[in-house]
């Protein structure tokens, strides 16, 4: 027991340098040293990843499956031999150097993709992509999978799922999305979205997202507000939990929503229980429920009337002249408008899973070798046509907006829908047994909601899989209704439908 806790310490800490180093890349380090800091990143996760594998943990693992063992194991040690005992088998095949070359690659191809965005040059990225698909396929095969290899990338991210179980899920998804959308787009009872067609002062945003942080929950002594190219959180430690976001002069929604949402991933893992600090349980149960955090502050809460009941007199004082004759219910109303868009990440909360639907669709055919690399720009443009009605004009408001490839992140888009799926279930839940949550947010008290989040989910970090969480916390398995039930009286209610 002594030796397994002390071995998953070690990797535990390997992990979270690691991440200091990816934060710092994203953030902080000149471009001209990137290439080399790239493989500096690569080598210290490989030798991270060859204790999670090595001989040592292997035996470890064996000793604590005998049913004897496993009989005197408590529920934290018990769980933390769980996690370690799926990357052990899922990854033992790997070799060592096949993983570093992967890490080496992917700590690169995101200097790449930014370069790639920045001067819209996808042919600049592609050779990156293609060599990260091929070693997700080369993974896939290692991992194994019984119908679908997009299952195996499926699994890194949310344990148990599978295109079988996600395809019906998405589809009854996309043709809610889709039917309220039309009928949004025929409401004469449209939004004074025209608010936002000025420009916001990039100091005074900062400024104001400074000063939302701590009121909705951010512990800014235990974590910090950065910029970077693609907003993203970034957990060292419980105590330590670093995100950032990114400012547009006109488009003052992006930094604030993003702020929101990176914040609601960060108070999750400053949450977690101290325990946990230096085992594997330090972090969210799966990036399906990390996002139903996200998703959950920047739009269930963020945009809802009691938040800015609170938060829009502040506002004003921020942005007198651009606020001027706009009333806190037209704001509430434009803050909501919901119109196709090219950004995912700028997306209203309807057409936003229709987002995750290209993303999702291209990553199968990826995965599959049905679709190659240098085709993507070609599909991606194709898929937003269909699904959104907008062809974006360039690629850097299309296939090359997302970060998420550049690290290898194939799979990890569907959890961003699921987030939204857990999320508005968790919200049913709240309601019912928080009663009066949303007159405390109206008046800037964020403890009832917050108090709740982690004490039914936050404080856990990884001790349960999502699906016995959720299970947990409603009483229920995932419920897509609550989504489609909560989507509808929204935007019902806005739109006058």
């Amino acid at each position: 027991m002594k030796e397994f806790k002390e071995l998953d310490e070690k990797i535990t800490h390997f992990d979270a340098i690691t991440g200091l180093a990816d934060w710092d890349q994203k953030v902080m380090a000149p471009k001209k040293g990137r290439n080399e800091f790239a493989k500096a990143v690569g080598t210290l996760r490989t030798e991270a990843f060859k204790l999670a594998v090595s001989e040592e943990m292997g035996n470890l693992l064996k000793e604590f499956n005998s049913e004897s063992a496993r009989e005197k194991l408590d529920e934290v040690t018990a769980a933390q031999v769980r996690e370690r005992q799926e990357f052990y088998e899922r990854s033992k095949r790997i070799p060592a150097d096949m993983f570093k070359e992967y890490s080496v690659l992917t700590a690169q191809a995101n200097d790449a993709w930014e370069h790639a965005r920045e001067h819209n040059d996808f042919p600049h990225f592609a050779p990156y992509l293609e060599k990260i698909v091929d070693f997700k396929r080369k993974f896939a095969e290692i991992y194994g999978y019984e119908k679908h290899p997009y299952d195996a990338m499926l699994n890194e991210f949310e344990p148990g799922l599978t295109v079988e179980k996600l395809d019906p899920i998405f589809s009854k998804l996309r043709d809610t999305s889709v039917r309220l959308l039309e009928k949004i787009k025929q409401s004469t009872y449209q939004t004074p979205a025209e608010i936002f067609n000025q420009k916001f002062g990039v100091e005074k945003q900062k400024e104001f997202n400074r000063f939302i942080l701590p009121i909705i929950g951010f512990d800014l002594d235990a974590g910090r507000l950065d910029e970077t190219v693609h907003p993203f959180a970034q957990s060292i430690n419980s105590g330590d939990v670093r995100i950032t976001t990114r400012y547009l002069e006109d488009n003052v929604r992006s930094a604030l929503f993003g702020t929101i949402h990176e914040a609601g991933h960060g108070i999750y893992e400053q949450n977690i229980d101290s325990r946990f600090d230096g085992t594997v349980l330090a972090g969210g149960t799966s990036f399906g429920i990390h996002e139903s955090q996200s998703r959950f502050l920047e739009n269930m809460v963020g945009r809802s009337r009691e938040f800015w009941k609170y938060f829009y007199p502040k506002l004003v004082e921020f942005f007198p002249e651009q606020l001027a004759g706009v009333s806190e219910v037209e704001f509430y109303r434009a803050v909501n408008t919901v119109e196709p868009s090219f950004i995912r990440i700028e997306a209203d909360e309807l057409t936003y899973n229709l987002h995750i639907m290209v993303r999702y669709e291209i990553e199968k055919a990826l995965m599959a070798g049905e679709l190659e690399v240098h085709e993507l720009p070609a599909v991606w443009n194709k898929k937003m046509e269909e699904y959104l009605g907008i062809v974006p004009a360039f690629d850097s408001e299309g296939v090359l907006q997302d970060v998420h490839w550049s690290f290898g992140g194939i799979g990890y888009f569907p959890s961003y829908s699921l987030g939204n799926l857990y999320a508005a279930q968790i919200l049913n839940t709240l309601k019912n047994e928080v009663p009066g949550y949303e007159a405390e947010i109206a008046k800037g008290n964020f403890a009832p909601v917050n108090d709740w989040l982690k004490n039914r989910i936050h404080q856990y970090g990884s001790l349960y899989k999502p699906d016995e969480l959720i299970v947990r916390v409603t009483r229920e398995e995932l419920n897509a209704n609550y989504l489609a039930d909560y989507l509808n009286a929204k935007y019902t209610e806005i739109y006058k439908l």
